[in-house]
């Protein structure tokens, strides 16, 4: 069965690039071109990452570049990167892109890329449903797998965010209301405003704290209600 048509925007400071792939975009069955944009600073004021399905991203482009384009994204979809150096391939795939094409593009290539993309969604779709889920973040210009059972609570840092796990402290550029928004609600609760807990992972709780791996975590008085209704749940 045909996957349904993805939702595609193109990102190519060159209007003369931008036409010749916005051309193969419209052309191809599985995919449906929804805006196109100069420069990296447009798109991001204009986008939202929830509604695209892929994005064919130029690397070199003034203000934002191309890498520097995924960082600001907090959930980027498939991205396949357009270049003309073929020395920026091993930086890219530190960004976990689906492929890298290299200028000019042939249609055989955009079909395999394009083909590429399908697989990932395809395969990701029945991984999450064999596996653990997991997430994807960024952190430290790399992408860290966490898986979503082994992490115990997310802390609010200003304009970061410290997840702890069972292995590591992993801290990532995010907002807490952003974050959680990653995670499933019916696992993880805000329950303080700098907090963020795994409900599974509670082991005794008061009215003034909640305790996870001997860490005591503030409980704000406003939330303990939701708390108690939300570990209840937890346990049917």
């Amino acid at each position: 069965m045909q996957p349904k048509k993805l939702r595609t925007i193109l990102i190519d400071d060159s209007a003369i690039q931008r036409m010749a792939i916005s051309k193969l975009i419209k052309q191809h069955p599985n995919l449906e071109l929804i805006s196109e944009y100069k420069d990296g600073y447009e798109a991001h004021r204009k986008i939202k990452s929830d509604d695209i399905d892929v994005i064919f991203l130029d690397v070199e482009m003034p203000i934002v570049n191309g890498f520097d384009f995924i960082e600001t994204m907090e959930n980027p979809p498939k991205i396949i990167l357009i270049t003309g150096k073929p020395e920026y391939a091993m930086k890219a795939f530190e960004y976990d892109v689906v492929d890298y094409l290299l200028k000019p593009i042939t249609l055989s290539r955009f079909n395999t890329s394009v083909e590429k993309v399908i697989q990932r969604i395809t395969s990701g779709a029945l991984v999450n449903q064999q596996e653990e889920d997991f997430i994807f973040v960024s952190s430290s210009l790399k992408k860290v797998r966490l898986v979503i059972n082994d992490i115990k609570w997310i802390e609010g840092l200003g304009d970061y965010v410290k997840v702890v796990t069972n292995e590591s402290n992993v801290l990532v550029l995010s907002t807490m209301k952003a974050f959680i928004k990653k995670l499933p609600e019916d696992q993880f609760l805000r329950i303080h405003k700098s907090y963020i807990v795994n409900l599974n992972r509670v082991k005794q709780f008061s009215s003034g704290f909640v305790e996870i791996s001997g860490k005591q975590i503030p409980l704000s008085r406003h939330k303990k209600a939701l708390f108690e209704e939300a570990l209840t749940s937890t346990m049917k």
